[in-house]
């Protein structure tokens, strides 16, 4: 019998029309929250967005007869009810939590490493480095799951993606103007840092028993983590802290925990338990992409034939990425 949640070797079209609405918002998510940072402080405005998606997931977790993370033996996941069990068997209890704790701490500490970093160095630079991301679950996930492996031609897409990102930013990667931080070094190295612990988030998902579990339940790991690791960061950081926000504000707020933190980080955990990550992985390249040619709508920056050149490049490197191999 085939299992509900067996894996598939390629990505679909449901799974393609997924990750590019995924992209899509993430892209405008990014100039969404440079806009709301007048207003919000940046690792405030995190755990904000976290504690309210934190609601949200757990809700959809109780709503879906997930109930409260109860380890089990060892950590272990349980074992799925035996086929003809009655209809009213226990909901299954999450478990793993010292995968589930792990992949929240480096998600936490991904996002600390943006917001904090963006204080330092240009968003763009920053983002640079933080979309290299898919280059170290490459590198890494295939030492613990062999069929993840990229073959030749795949890692020549992955790297005209790469390029093509960072063709469309090469404006914050010619030089540092005047105006520049003095510790502009350290926001790019947080941005590194920052794409190595998405990466490593990926990996823990994959290779752990944590991928046994439901995506709402990694999902709730990951923002509950974040909700309470990231004020505390804000404390240590010294940001004011006021819950007198416009409207605005209110509604970037909303919008970020339930579509960005909630909905889409949803259907990106349920695409990692289906698809291969290596090959999901290159769409992220699109996200900065996005963001430009929204900021471009929104803040009046024009649309160069960089632009158009990236846009090409990234395509490029998805279909290569995507390429199914020849018959044997």
């Amino acid at each position: 019998m085939t299992s509900p949640r067996a894996r598939k070797t390629h990505l679909d079209t449901l799974s393609i029309s997924l990750l590019l609405a995924c992209c899509m918002f993430w892209g405008f998510q990014q100039v969404l929250v440079k806009a709301t940072v007048a207003e919000v402080a940046p690792v405030f405005q995190a755990f904000v967005r976290f504690a309210l998606a934190t609601v949200a997931v757990a809700a959809w977790c109780l709503w879906s007869g997930l109930r409260t993370p109860v380890p089990s033996a060892a950590g272990a996941v349980p074992s799925p009810t035996p086929a003809g069990a009655a209809d009213k068997a226990p909901a299954p209890r999450l478990g793993g939590w010292g995968p589930g704790l792990l992949a929240g701490a480096l998600f936490a500490g991904e996002f600390a490493c943006i917001y904090v970093g963006m204080q330092y160095t240009s968003a763009s630079r920053l983002t640079v480095f933080l979309y290299g991301s898919p280059f170290w679950v490459a590198l890494l996930l295939p030492r613990f799951i062999p069929g993840e492996r990229l073959r030749g031609w795949q890692w020549l897409g992955l790297a005209a993606a790469f390029v093509g990102v960072g063709l469309a930013l090469g404006d914050g990667m010619t030089g540092r103007g005047p105006d520049a931080h003095p510790l502009a070094w350290l926001g790019d190295v947080l941005g590194l840092v920052a794409g190595l612990m998405w990466a490593l988030t990926t990996v823990v998902i994959r290779s752990t028993a944590l991928a046994r579990v439901a995506p709402a339940q990694q999902l709730l790991y990951q923002v509950a983590v974040s909700a309470a690791l990231l004020p505390l960061l804000s404390l240590a950081l010294g940001e004011v802290w006021s819950w007198h926000f416009s409207a605005f504000a209110w509604a970037s707020l909303l919008v970020q925990a339930v579509v960005g933190a909630f909905v889409s980080y949803l259907a990106w955990m349920w695409m990692l338990a289906h698809y291969p990550a290596t090959k999901m992985s290159s769409f992220v390249f699109l996200t900065p992409v996005f963001a430009l040619l929204f900021g471009a709508s929104w803040l009046g920056e024009p649309v160069t034939p960089s632009l158009v050149a990236a846009l090409a490049l990234v395509a490029v490197g998805i279909v290569l990425v995507n390429r199914k191999p020849a018959a044997a």
